[in-house]
């Protein structure tokens, strides 16, 4: 039969991991795109708490983290193995939930204010873009501020590398890499004007901003019908609406695009070609595997 001092100890492990449940599962969301799965890993890491020497321990919530990060590192690389059709963000239909605002005692100022900003759509799309310890070091590094040194041996790799790892993930996030061949700043200007537009439903200003003989397909024409010219495309204006008011840009393989979450139509992205001061193609992404092989970075606001 459990003593009082076993019992208490218990208790105070439980309390212990409670409070840094919320951090814990805000890593874990980050790097596996999914609430329901960042739960699983958190528990997983519970049970490995519990059948292990606590008091051995000298920094529990550093010794979680680590655990949760290896967890979730093992998911990613199962996931890669098995080329999963769906990636965690599409997932029922919808984007993944965030986990409740991990503030609390376990988390200090600065972990506290990143946390409180929602996690973007494009961001989880972009993340699932990124190899399995490239996202691990990013997240845990840029995010919550975990050490190199820890996160090297998560991975099995050196500090240097893990630093490495980071800095490409960093690049592809923020977009922060080798200058694409085209003009970033021109095309996103054009693309702004059509968005707007369509918002507005102000149908000459499409006109405007399109080429003539424009084309907008889905998937490559794969799907549905192909329409062509700027009169045809701007009479359908009231179809990009949602995607305009709720669309977040991103560079897709060197063309500016909006991705955003449409109502019954589930994720779906936008990717324009610009020519000149004019869009002369539109294609909208709705396949999950091909979102996934796209290179994705975030435009910032």
């Amino acid at each position: 039969m459990m003593n009082d001092e076993a019992l208490h100890d218990d208790q105070w492990l439980a309390r212990r991991f409670e409070a840094d449940r919320p951090r814990l599962e805000a890593v874990a969301f980050r790097m596996l795109g999914s609430s329901g799965e960042a739960e699983d890993a958190v528990q997983e890491a519970w049970l490995r708490l519990a059948a292990s020497d606590a008091g051995a321990i000298a920094n529990l919530s550093g010794w979680l983290t680590t655990v949760v990060g290896r967890v979730c590192l093992d998911q990613l690389r199962r996931r890669r193995s098995r080329a999963e059709q769906a990636m965690p963000v599409f997932e029922e239909g919808g984007p993944a939930v965030e986990p409740a605002d991990p503030s609390g005692p376990a988390a200090d100022p600065e972990s506290a204010a990143l946390l409180a900003d929602s996690v973007s759509l494009a961001l989880l799309v972009v993340l699932e873009t990124l190899e399995p310890a490239e996202r691990l070091a990013f997240v845990l590094h840029d995010m919550f501020a975990v050490p190199f040194g820890d996160i090297a041996q998560i991975i099995g790799r050196t500090p240097v590398a893990a630093r490495k790892l980071a800095s490409r993930a960093r690049s592809r996030v923020r977009g922060t890499g080798e200058p694409p061949s085209r003009d970033v700043g021109r095309q996103r200007a054009v693309v702004e004007a059509f968005l707007g537009a369509a918002r507005d439903g102000d149908f000459d200003a499409l006109v405007a901003v399109l080429d003539p003989d424009v084309t907008a397909r889905t998937d490559g024409g794969s799907v549905g019908p192909i329409i062509r010219g700027a009169a045809q495309l701007a009479g359908g204006a009231i179809t990009f609406s949602t995607m305009a008011k709720a669309g977040e840009l991103v560079l897709a393989d060197g063309k500016v695009g909006v991705i955003a979450h449409a109502g019954d139509l589930g994720t779906r992205m936008l990717v324009f070609t610009v020519e000149g001061d004019r869009i002369t193609a539109l294609e909208a992404v709705t396949d999950a595997d091909r979102l996934r092989g796209m290179e994705l970075t975030l435009l910032n606001a």
